[in-house]
């Protein structure tokens, strides 16, 4: 079922989310859910529990691969239950980030190269590794979503006044939708 996604200005995407206590249907449900709001309605790379209103430490992205002639291409989604993020890299990578939840606006961000990430999946697993890249890249992101962090808060805060107004156009529009 197709989740309704919330945008810029929604107060439940500056909240904390709670860790999952365990892998129920219902929890089953609502990852299937995300993922299809995150694949069929929105074309997304990356989508988190509290984009559309869930205050759950869990988040979906698609698996980045590099295609036979070199086009990037995402592969099936990875389920991140309770993530737990450490090790950033020294490295920083500036590059232009995206999200569902700030529809068409697009800006430079800093972050490590590399993190080491542990979490569950849907079985109830554990898992932990180090990755480095565009991967990283979306796992840091959306697990900002789940600390109630932006990416427009990672950006140099005087750029975030250029890109003020355009943020308060962004509110306004979604406000009144």
């Amino acid at each position: 079922m197709k989740l309704t996604l919330r945008y810029y200005g929604d107060p439940v995407l500056r909240k904390r989310c709670a860790p999952v206590k365990e892998v129920t249907d219902e929890v089953r449900q609502f990852v299937a859910d995300l993922i299809e709001t995150m694949d069929k309605a929105h074309n997304g790379v990356g989508l988190s529990a509290p984009q559309v209103g869930k205050l759950w430490k869990i988040f979906v992205i698609r698996d980045p691969e590099i295609g036979p002639h070199g086009e990037l291409n995402f592969g099936k989604p990875i389920v991140f239950i309770n993530p737990e993020l450490s090790e950033p890299t020294e490295e920083q990578v500036i590059l232009p980030e995206g999200c569902l939840s700030f529809p068409g606006f697009h800006i430079e961000v800093m972050r490590p190269e590399g993190i080491h990430v542990k979490y569950m999946d849907l079985e109830g697993k554990i898992h932990e590794e180090t990755i480095v890249g565009f991967k990283a890249r979306m796992i840091m992101h959306e697990n900002d979503h789940l600390n109630g962090v932006l990416f427009i808060d990672r950006m140099d805060p005087s750029k975030k006044k250029l890109v003020e107004p355009i943020l308060k156009k962004l509110k306004k529009k979604y406000k009144s939708s």
